[in-house]
């Protein structure tokens, strides 16, 4: 599949694939498509998460689930992987409440060097801000400035109308701006 061409957002096409054993579902270039989304993927589970071990967890759990599933992506691969990771971040956040509940945390282990800025960002202000807002705004303001993505991606990530994505971004950057008066100069 190194022939195949990007689309103009720059997503891999989709190809049909039919098999008596798994139906009518996506073949993607995996290979290809871990390449232009790992490093970006955990990166927004790490925001998240707050640990880069699970955060390698949920992005590795979803490429396993875009694989062995039988998911019809019709357009966008790279979306539907970042809304899965979004997913799952938010679940392993569910399921850390539910364990602190009953047991005691472990200390965490020193992170990676290359994942420093991420850490170095998750300790700072705006993050910690950032944690505050409603859910949709935090997703789109993390998408927007962390991950650097347009409106539409956003919206395909998150299942929202491009007008929603800046209704969420300017609610959120403007609470964001209350808290930390720096998000506003």
């Amino acid at each position: 599949m190194a022939g195949l061409e990007r689309t103009p957002t720059g997503e891999l096409p989709v190809v049909e694939r039919v098999s008596a054993d798994a139906g009518t579902g996506p073949l993607v270039d995996l290979p290809t498509l871990y390449e232009l989304h790992y490093r970006k993927l955990v990166k927004l589970a790490c925001f998240y998460t707050d640990d880069i071990e699970t955060a390698e967890e949920v992005v590795q759990d979803a490429f396993v689930k875009l694989l062995n599933g039988n998911y019809r992506i019709e357009t966008n691969p790279g979306g539907y992987l970042r809304s899965m990771v979004l997913n799952g971040a938010r679940s392993q956040l569910r399921r850390r409440k539910v364990r602190r509940n009953h047991v005691p945390e472990a200390p965490r282990p020193a992170d990676a060097a290359e994942v420093g800025g991420v850490a170095a960002a998750a300790s700072s202000e705006i993050v910690a801000a950032l944690r505050t807002l409603p859910d949709q705004q935090t997703a789109v303001l993390v998408l927007r400035y962390f991950l650097d993505l347009s409106e539409a991606d956003i919206a395909d990530t998150l299942g929202i109308a491009r007008g929603s994505v800046k209704s969420h971004a300017s609610r959120g950057l403007a609470k964001l701006a209350a808290i930390v008066p720096e998000v506003a100069a």
